[in-house]
């Protein structure tokens, strides 16, 4: 109890050091509580955002040429339609956002056109995300910009391909490449079309290997897929798969470099707020120790201090860092915004963290202390 008392006696005798010190645990606990309340919507933030990259990955006909495929942009092969809901029913595999296609290049109106067939977007059981293409309903079509220009088509016009009808539900903004002359309907639809009932001519996916350790991710992705078909084969886009693999550890590592400079920043604050402290008492920790103090309650003292004062910072870092996170992060990650919401659980762990931050902080100093002979204090005081 004697310890309690002179702790709080000091902390109100020197407000100033006390304030200060607690500002730097403030600081320290209000920017974890900000960056992990927002961790997770800046890594879904960044998942997305890598996801407008396209699909990294190509599941065609092991029969494909791939000269002739790398040429056109697609198979002139086919498989059956049904090795999607294969792929998708499977749990633990590394591939996500399935898209079934069939295209092929038709001539319409005197244009040579890409007709492109969508299938719904599947994932895998254990992977349910968002889709990353809008859904094609039967009947409609997408048209391409040039297309559109050329022929005159325009949002709600009703056009035939080969005797089926379908809607245009919009005409597509430029893109600068073959969406362009694309003509984009639901795969049902393309089938009828391009009379190639129950077929399709590849699945596109995205790949889930961003930052497993291994130089070769596709090995994985084809052994994988080698346990289903015998008659496929995998092709990754690998400048797509890299960029986002790249782009995601360095927004990872990056929050980690902030989090660390700042914990070390105030680490080092609070240490020479702590040294400053013991400087100014060195008369009286002397004294102490004079009249009987041994150096376990001298340190007990100096590093209860800073247990009450990680304590105090530790719950008005809590507080400060959920309103940072909840009033700046929405606009930060607009995408992702619903991910950003106040976790207690966090206050718990800064309730753990921060004293035990404050007193390791502290404790060089209060180790230089009890270093010295309380005679030579004294006999310099």
């Amino acid at each position: 109890m004697l310890i309690c008392r002179l702790i709080m006696k000091e902390l109100l005798h020197r407000k100033t050091h006390f304030l200060l010190s607690a500002l730097a645990v403030t600081v320290a606990a209000g920017m974890f509580v900000a960056f992990m309340m927002t961790a997770e919507a800046s890594n879904r933030e960044t998942a997305k955002l890598m996801l407008k990259a396209g699909f990294n990955l190509r599941i065609i006909p092991k029969a494909a040429n791939l000269n002739d495929f790398l040429n056109k942009g697609y198979s002139e092969a086919t498989m059956p339609a049904e090795y999607l809901d294969r792929i998708a029913s499977q749990k633990g595999f590394s591939y996500n956002h399935l898209l079934a296609t069939l295209q092929k290049k038709i001539s319409w109106r005197s244009l040579e056109v890409r007709l492109t067939g969508l299938a719904p977007e599947a994932n895998p059981p254990d992977r349910k995300t968002p889709p990353m293409v809008f859904a094609i309903k039967e009947g409609t079509a997408y048209v391409g910009c040039l297309l559109a220009r050329q022929l005159a088509i325009k949002q709600g016009d009703e056009i035939e391909i080969n005797g089926t009808k379908l809607k245009v539900v919009k005409c597509l903004a430029e893109s600068g490449d073959i969406d362009d002359i694309r003509i984009q309907c639901h795969l049902a639809d393309a089938q009828k079309i391009l009379n190639l009932p129950g077929r399709i001519n590849e699945i596109q996916a995205v790949d889930c290997l961003c930052f497993t350790p291994t130089d070769n991710p596709v090995a994985i992705l084809r052994q994988e897929l080698a346990q289903l078909f015998d008659d496929v084969q995998v092709i990754q886009m690998k400048n797509i798969a890299e960029a986002r693999t790249e782009q995601r550890r360095m927004v990872k590592s990056y929050l980690g470099f902030i989090m660390i400079s700042v914990v070390a920043v105030c680490g080092a604050w609070i240490c020479v707020l702590a040294m400053l402290n013991v400087r100014q008492r060195e008369s009286e920790i002397g004294i102490m120790r004079a009249i009987g103090f041994g150096s376990v309650r001298v340190v007990a003292l100096l590093l209860g201090r800073a247990v009450v004062t990680g304590l105090l910072g530790a719950i008005v870092g809590f507080a400060a860092g959920s309103l940072i996170a909840l009033h700046f992060g929405p606009g930060i990650f607009s995408i992702t915004a619903r991910a950003i919401t106040t976790d207690y659980r966090l206050l718990l762990w800064s309730l753990a963290a921060a004293p035990a931050f404050a007193a390791v902080s502290s404790f060089i100093p209060a180790m230089i202390a009890i270093s010295r002979d309380p005679a030579d204090t004294l006999r310099e005081e």
